[in-house]
Parts: C-alpha cells; sequence; structure tokens
C-alpha cells in the first residue's frame, strides 16, 4: 500500500534572499551589457558579410593616407585596430561571464535545467536577454516575496 502525503511540498532556496538578490543584479548587468554587444555583434556581422567592410581605428590606407576611424575593406589597410574583431572577442568573453551569472542564479533559485538552458539563450539571441532579464528578475522577486521561510539556514 502506497502512502499519500498531503503535505505540500516546501520551497527551498540554495542561499539567502541577500545572496540571491545580489546575483539577480549581477545577472541583470550581464544580461543588458551582454545584449548590447550582441547587437553591435550582429550589426557588424550585417556590414562585414553584406558590404565587406569592417571598423578600423587608425592604420594606414594602401592609397598612403592615414585612417582615423572608418569602415574599410580588410584587403585596404595596413596595421590600426579592428574594432569588428574586438567586438567579437569581447562579446564572446562576456557571454562567459552571463553563463557563470546565469549558472549561480538557477543553483541558488533550484530551478530545473531546463531554466538554466532557456537563460543561457538570451545571450546568443538578439534581443531575447532584455525580454529574459525583465521575466527572469520578476519571477526571483516574485519567489522570494512569496516564499520567505525557503531561505537556506545557517
Amino acid at each position: 500500500m502506497t502512502e499519500e502525503n498531503s503535505a505540500p511540498k516546501v520551497r527551498r532556496f540554495a542561499g539567502t534572499p541577500a545572496q540571491i538578490r545580489s546575483a539577480a543584479t549581477f545577472y541583470k548587468v550581464l544580461a543588458y551589457a551582454t545584449g548590447v554587444m550582441l547587437l553591435l555583434l550582429c550589426a557588424e556581422m550585417i556590414i562585414k558579410y553584406f558590404a565587406g567592410l569592417e571598423l578600423f581605428i587608425g592604420g594606414t590606407l594602401l592609397d598612403g593616407s592615414s585612417n582615423a576611424v572608418s569602415l574599410v575593406n580588410r584587403a585596404d589597410i595596413t596595421e590600426g585596430v579592428n574594432v569588428s574583431l574586438a567586438i567579437l572577442i569581447i562579446h564572446g568573453w562576456m557571454y562567459v561571464v552571463y553563463l557563470l551569472a546565469d549558472f549561480r542564479l538557477w543553483s541558488l533559485m533550484r530551478w530545473p535545467f531546463s531554466r538554466f538552458i532557456t537563460i543561457a539563450l538570451g545571450g546568443v539571441v538578439p534581443l531575447l536577454s532584455f525580454f529574459m532579464e525583465k521575466k527572469v528578475h520578476g519571477e526571483v522577486d516574485r519567489e522570494l516575496a512569496s516564499h520567505p521561510q525557503a531561505a537556506k539556514r545557517y
């Protein structure tokens, strides 16, 4: 015979409300920064693959003139700083930190793994990080408010 447990399952967090709010704030900052960098990356990729141009600061053009800041074909410039490449690299590393922020918040909230994946997609789908941040931050606030007893006790 099976015994039915009529008591509702108690919600538990893996950290204190202060730790969770700190993780949510860190996630919020990274979500916005990663979202902005992803939009810059998308604009850069469109310009690069449709117009064949990249953003360079400094350097010398093949005709001998110096370059300040301009969109040029990579083959037409020597030296200079390739800002397009810098955007790509910065977004990549920022996404790694975004994943760490996602993981910290996910583990403190004890959400299912599928939730981690959907939050992680916010850093690779343009504009999604802004919507996910609003949704996730609101959910964290609601869960903390509705389960004040769920915090980890030391």
